[in-house]
């Protein structure tokens, strides 16, 4: 019998209630551990410049690489939760981050901080993420909403804490050794794992080695039956393939439902410029004078407010009088988060760029709070998994791309202040496609619903549209992930 079935099984625990607050509060803490980790790299950025004699697209590269991968890593952490269970894919993404960061320390070229950084702590921070904030979803039931909303504070938590300890660690012993204790610290994401403890029966996996159709085929042989031609074996495996993929990358999903398709471009193409502020901003101060230990502080500024915002605006979202309208309040986060940049751009001075970290802080908390909900807005919930995977790798392309490209730009040009321009122009123009977008679908809908056309894909929920499958409303719907990953 595999791992994940027998580490699945046990008496069922008590929902919403006991060992279900400890799991939450291992999540707030595994949250500021991994989503919260990538908001210290501004603070190395320079010393790493100087190190490795890197440019900015060049030194930008690892923390990209790293943020990609913790979100475009989501179905292959699915895969894992589904074999080993929740605890096991944590305890594994602990080791890796720990792993990653230590080696790290012994780097001698900025191309191997891509490796140890970028894929490995990336990787293992992507497993840890993941699947604590699953393991959620089945130790809350009634509070589900309120758990997801407690544990999004970890993220905020991490912003606050890390750029701190890093510049101080950072002054006091340099970065290889910062990146040695940051290691160790990582490696608490496996006591946060050891904490979640598995709750009722996972489905089990295939053995291990065991293709599917294998015991069909043993069957057919005992019988005295001849197996299937080699091309019929070749079609079937390629039909298993297929619906591999179409069971973790929905693409169906995005050829026929319209509104999962402009939020996932939309999205996609804010992300190019999202992630901006948070690798450049301290670079940026530090270039205009900025003392450094004031310019780190900065960042914390940002989480310290996301701390107090973020679980208020996932508790106002979930109103149901914002029922059907979160993908406006969505493209207005958005765009408030364009807007913000503006504030850069007319001066760097100190005071001047904490108003600003104020401003996006506060939009940032929209977005951050509002990005998964939105997308179970637009895709059945019994789709929701395979959609969430098209989605973030998706999404991840773009988080690769967008801070080299950009750190690129300032080499060719020298002026930081392309940073904020760039960040500015992808997330006022996502805010404005996804808004108008959505905005005419409804008008659409609306005067097909006057004129007593029949609708093709009618909905159930809004903003969704019923997969083609007829089958697919026969079938019970798996159990929902809530994930707040930005």
């Amino acid at each position: 019998m595999s791992r994940g079935g027998a580490a699945g099984r046990g008496a069922a625990k008590p929902q919403d209630q006991g060992w279900a607050w400890m799991v939450l509060l291992a999540a707030v803490v595994l949250q500021a551990l991994t989503l919260g980790f990538s908001s210290c790299f501004g603070v190395f950025f320079t010393d790493l410049q100087h190190e490795f004699h890197a440019s900015n697209s060049e030194t930008s590269w690892f923390s990209s690489i790293m943020v990609a991968v913790v979100h475009g890593g989501g179905p292959l952490c699915s895969i894992l939760v589904k074999r080993f269970g929740c605890r096991f894919a944590v305890m594994l993404g602990g080791l890796l981050s720990g792993l990653g960061m230590v080696s790290s320390s012994f780097c001698k070229s900025i191309s191997q901080l891509y490796l140890t950084v970028g894929l490995i702590t990336g990787l293992g921070s992507c497993f840890s993420f993941q699947a604590g904030v699953t393991v959620l979803g089945y130790y809350f039931v009634r509070w589900r909403t309120l758990a997801n909303a407690v544990a999004s504070t970890g993220v905020s938590l991490g912003f606050t804490l890390w750029p701190l300890l890093s510049q101080y660690l950072l002054n006091e012993m340099g970065w290889r050794n910062t990146f040695l204790i940051f290691g160790g610290i990582l490696l608490n994401c496996c006591v946060c794992g050891a904490i979640m403890r598995p709750i009722g029966s996972l489905p089990q996996p295939p053995e291990p080695g065991e293709e599917p159709g294998s015991k069909a085929e043993e069957a057919q042989l005992s019988n005295g039956v001849s197996p299937p031609h080699p091309a019929l074996q070749q079609h079937a495996r390629r039909t298993t393939c297929f619906q591999v993929l179409q069971k973790y990358l929905a693409f169906d999903i995005f050829c026929q439902n319209k509104r999962y398709q402009i939020y996932t471009i939309g999205v996609a193409w804010m992300m190019m410029g999202f992630a901006l502020p948070h690798i450049y901003l301290v670079p940026y101060a530090i270039h205009n004078g900025v003392e450094e230990r004031r310019a780190a502080l900065l960042i914390s500024v940002i989480g310290f407010i996301n701390i107090f915002i973020r679980p208020l605006t996932g508790l106002l979202s979930g109103h149901r009088v914002f029922t059907g309208r979160r993908i406006y309040l969505f493209s207005v986060a958005a765009l408030l988060c364009g807007l913000s940049n503006f504030i850069c751009i007319i001066s760097a001075e100190f005071r001047v760029l904490i108003l600003y970290c104020v401003i996006l802080s506060i939009s940032m908390s929209g977005v951050g709070s509002l990005t998964f909900q939105v997308l179970m807005d637009v895709v059945e919930m019994d789709r929701f998994s395979s959609a969430l995977g098209l989605f973030t790798i998706v999404e991840s392309i773009t988080l690769l791309i967008g801070p080299p490209l950009t750190g690129l730009l300032v080499d060719i040009t020298g002026d930081f202040l392309y940073v904020f321009h760039t960040s500015s122009f992808f997330l006022i123009s996502a805010a404005l496609f996804m808004g108008l977008s959505f905005c005419a679908l409804e008008k659409k809908n609306k005067l097909r619903e006057a004129s007593k056309v029949p609708l093709s894909n009618p909905s159930r929920y809004p903003y969704s549209e019923k997969p083609s499958d007829p089958q697919a409303e026969s079938q019970p719907p798996p159990a929902v992930v809530y994930i707040t990953s930005i």
